[in-house]
């Protein structure tokens, strides 16, 4: 899974703004689009956005990990 195409689909499919993303973790809105450009994230990072998209990306990522194993 790439990572930042991940939360940037959550994002739109839950019509969060890149603006409110960027306030919630207190940074700039270049950091947010950066952030979709990214394919790996820290476990910190990620459970901020977790929090603040109300979606589990853990949960996406054990789900790929078990397909892997398959």
């Amino acid at each position: 899974m790439h990572i930042g195409k991940r939360i940037k689909e959550i994002m739109d499919a839950k019509r969060v703004s890149v603006i409110s993303v960027a306030n919630a973790i207190a940074c700039e809105r270049t950091n947010v689009y950066n952030i979709f450009e990214r394919k790996d994230i820290s476990t910190s990072l990620l459970s901020k956005l977790s929090v603040i998209l109300d979606h589990d990306f853990y949960a996406e990522l054990s789900e790929e990990l078990k397909n892997m194993k398959k």
